[in-house]
């Protein structure tokens, strides 16, 4: 009786979950069909069919609709206090609650891991933005099959899912024809994807994606992709509507604004609606909207105005044209913004326009990570020129001021107005805490939540988001998906603060980490350091062990503006002790703190394709190559061979480009001629050209570059020649050595898409009209 005792046992745990009893519908995804008994009888005529066999939510399940804002502040909003309008985030807030409290990461990948997900960061294996990732486990970029995004959770429920924008969050290696494909959005749970997988993009010419295909830029005058990126959510969400109106659905709807290039529409430029608005500088702008903030709730009376960092310009100390300059880039900056909030208040008509607003969660997220720090102390008229060595002074950024925010800028602004948009806190992207990790969200719900227009202060973070949504629908937290068992969602479902303001704040333990910065925040107490501050060329300290942390009490002072460190040393030594914990806990180690040097995939460790090649052919139909999935033509030498055949009446295109309008080259043919240009940052071009046609017939086209040396962003020699006879030799004095366009633009065969590099030729109808065979590329 023992024995039979004890193998009933064994044998009962080792069952699966579902034959124990344990698991609730849902544990264990996808739902599967219930085994049909064997059908002996041979005439269907004899045979009831079964009924079909659907997986749906619980009856009255809402809808859901995710959006996020790229890059902007705290502060930024008018319903935060700020000084940019957002009519549609006040609409949200008005008729749900606002969220005065809700923190986020401090960079762009890691937060929306993390949103989609409701794990950490690093748990996503997601320190850093896509670009920069590392081969350590907290950091490689491969999200693990054990963390399911909310897409594939609501997919098996039978919602309809889709997702549109901004994606980043595909390792650059991934980025290419070869995939693979499954950390794509269109393989993580939407049934519909269409943006962009970079970081940025040109909003006038972006590379964009349906599903797993590149698409290019829509060739429409005027084109502006903030404004397609509604039209495209709406079409998707009608067409849904009207073909399975019993399925509810979901859209993560992502925002490019108000990322950098900071380029709104040309008509919403041209209302000039911003004009004079910030001529009062970044330190009095921010006493404004403090003063603003608590008028209207958005923080507590009494709240202080944490310092600026002491390497941040004083407004008063500024130049005439300093002032100038900086007051456009707000301006600008803020044109865009509210473009954004507009194009979200136009999805939303058109979600009343259907009748499904009133049963749909709506969740706006005004920022991912705090305002741009990227675009240091003077700001950028293009952005890539301080990591390519050429930083933007003030009289250069006045010279192309009346280009500003035009589709001939690829702009940022500068590090004071980032401190500005953290208000009544600093800092911003890559910072861990005040500016960096705090985002204002609005979220309503008109057929299930009665709450309306109340802010709540509870302490929040995206990783209650997912929770959140599955509380609302009614659905449990799966524990297997595809067979494997979940990473336990980190995150707390805000659920509890819906009816109540005054309900006992759940999610009490939070860190943040940033190259280097952390941050842990415990039941009101925050501890943090700055370790690096994007703007100064050195890091603070060397040694992590050295770092300062910053002690605060957020109950008493909101703003982070009174370091309490030397007061309660045995707290702060508590709190970095629990910092430690989580960061254990959450796979955080190894800590690191390089900058540009993470932009080189074999310098930080990340699986390269390139790598050691010193060779590689391109043929006709390979779009969208990026620069992690093409080989290096920075600071090198080499040859480019192209195969061609030119017809009787002559050839004229683009037969290879890497990249466009501000930084790039390419190979082309102008009236039968063959030319090379090299666009460096939108300031030089360096052309090289042959006075002799192309001849009929097979050709062999070389373009041979000689690199000078001596380090990066060098100049070099360029030679042209046709079937071995050299017809054009030129100099190229300057190179950009450190990075094109972080994979926003791409090289290409056959024509320049997206932006391009000149405008020698047309931007949209710039296709070679000859035959390539092939391009060669042979690094010396």
């Amino acid at each position: 009786m023992k024995k039979f005792f004890f193998l009933y046992l064994i044998y009962i745990l080792f069952q699966p979950i579902s034959l124990l009893g344990q698991d609730k519908k849902g544990e264990v995804l996808p739902i599967l069909p219930p085994k049909q008994p064997q059908i002996t009888e041979q005439d269907w005529r004899k045979v009831p069919p079964p009924k079909p066999f659907e997986v749906k939510p619980p009856a009255g399940a809402p809808n859901i609709v995710i959006v996020l804002m790229d890059q902007t502040g705290y502060s930024d909003p008018s319903t935060m206090g700020g000084g940019i309008n957002t009519p549609t985030m006040d609409r949200v807030a008005k008729n749900g609650l606002l969220y005065t409290n809700f923190h986020v990461n401090a960079l762009c990948s890691p937060s929306r891991v993390a949103l989609l997900t409701g794990r950490n960061s690093h748990q996503n294996h997601m320190a850093g933005v896509t670009g920069t990732n590392t081969s350590y486990p907290g950091d490689d970029g491969i999200c693990p099959p054990s963390i399911s995004s909310i897409g594939q959770i609501l997919q098996a429920w039978g919602y309809c899912t889709g997702y549109f924008g901004k994606c980043n969050e595909v390792p650059d290696n991934q980025v290419n024809i070869s995939g693979p494909y499954n950390l794509w959005p269109a393989r993580r749970g939407w049934d519909k994807f269409y943006g962009y997988l970079a970081g940025e993009q040109s909003l006038f010419f972006p590379s964009l994606i349906d599903g797993t295909t590149w698409i290019g830029t829509p060739k429409e005058k005027n084109y502006h992709f903030n404004s397609d990126l509604t039209t495209k959510t709406l079409e998707w969400v009608r067409a849904t509507r009207s073909l399975t109106p019993d399925r509810p659905f979901i859209v993560y709807y992502a925002q490019s604004a108000s990322h950098p290039p900071h380029t709104p529409p040309t008509d919403w430029m041209k209302k000039e609606k911003y004009k004079g608005k910030f001529d009062m500088g970044w330190d009095k702008y921010r006493e404004e909207v403090l003063a603003r903030q608590i008028k209207l709730g958005i923080v507590p009376p009494g709240t202080k105005l944490a310092k600026n960092p002491e390497t941040v310009q004083k407004w008063n100390e500024l130049s005439a044209d300093a002032k100038k300059v900086l007051t456009r880039q707000m301006e600008v900056y803020a044109t865009l913004t509210e473009h954004a909030d507009y194009e979200v208040g136009r999805l939303m008509d058109g979600l009343q326009d259907i009748g499904v607003l009133d049963n749909t969660l709506f969740i706006y997220i005004f920022g991912d990570n705090g305002s741009s720090v990227v675009g240091d102390l003077n700001g950028t008229f293009v952005e890539w020129s301080g990591l390519n060595g050429a930083p933007e002074e003030i009289p250069y950024l006045l010279s192309r001021l009346p280009e500003y925010g035009g589709p001939n800028s690829y702009p940022n602004y500068a590090v004071g107005w980032a401190m500005a948009g953290g208000t009544p806190c600093t800092l911003g992207i890559t910072f861990a805490h005040g500016g960096g990790n705090i985002a204002g969200m609005a979220l309503q719900w008109p057929k299930g939540i009665k709450a309306k227009g109340e802010k709540r202060r509870q302490y929040t973070h995206l990783i209650d988001i997912v929770p959140t949504i599955l509380e609302t629908i009614g659905i449990p937290e799966p524990k297997i998906v595809n067979g494997i068992e979940q990473t336990p969602i980190a995150g707390v479902s805000m659920a509890y603060s819906f009816e109540n303001g005054n309900a006992k704040e759940k999610h009490t333990i939070q860190y943040n980490e940033t190259a280097g910065n952390r941050s842990i925040y415990h039941d009101g107490w925050l501890a943090a350091t700055i370790h690096s501050a994007l703007w100064e060329p050195q890091l603070r300290t060397n040694d992590f062990n050295k770092d300062k942390w910053e002690l605060y009490n957020m109950k008493e002072d909101f703003g982070l503006a009174n370091d309490l460190a030397s007061k309660h040393p045995e707290k702060l030594e508590e709190m970095k002790a629990l910092f430690t914990k989580e960061a254990l806990k959450n796979n955080v180690f190894p800590l690191d703190d390089r900058r540009a040097e993470r932009l080189n995939p074999v310098v930080a460790g990340r699986p390269d394709i390139m790598f050691g090649r010193k060779t590689l052919t391109i043929y006709p139909g390979m779009p969208g190559l990026t620069e992690n999935s093409f080989i290096n033509t920075k600071s090198v030498s080499m040859t480019i061979t192209a195969h061609l055949e030119i017809p009787e009446t002559g050839a004229e295109g683009v037969i290879f480009s890497q990249a466009g309008k501000f930084g790039g080259w390419s190979l082309y043919v102008k009236d039968g001629k063959p030319k090379y240009v090299y666009n460096w940052l939108a300031r030089e071009k360096y052309v090289i050209e042959s006075n002799e046609k192309l001849p009929k017939g097979k050709v062999t086209l070389v373009y041979d570059f000689d690199y000078d040396g001596g380090g990066i962003n060098k100049g070099g020699t360029g030679k042209i020649l046709v079937n071995g006879k050299q017809v054009a030799q030129g100099r190229i004095e300057k190179t950009m050595g450190q990075l094109y366009s972080l994979a926003a633009e791409t090289a290409d065969i056959g024509k320049d898409a997206y932006s391009p590099v000149t405008d020698d030729y047309d931007e949209w109808n710039n296709a070679f009209t000859g035959k390539i065979d092939k391009v060669t590329f042979k690094l010396k």
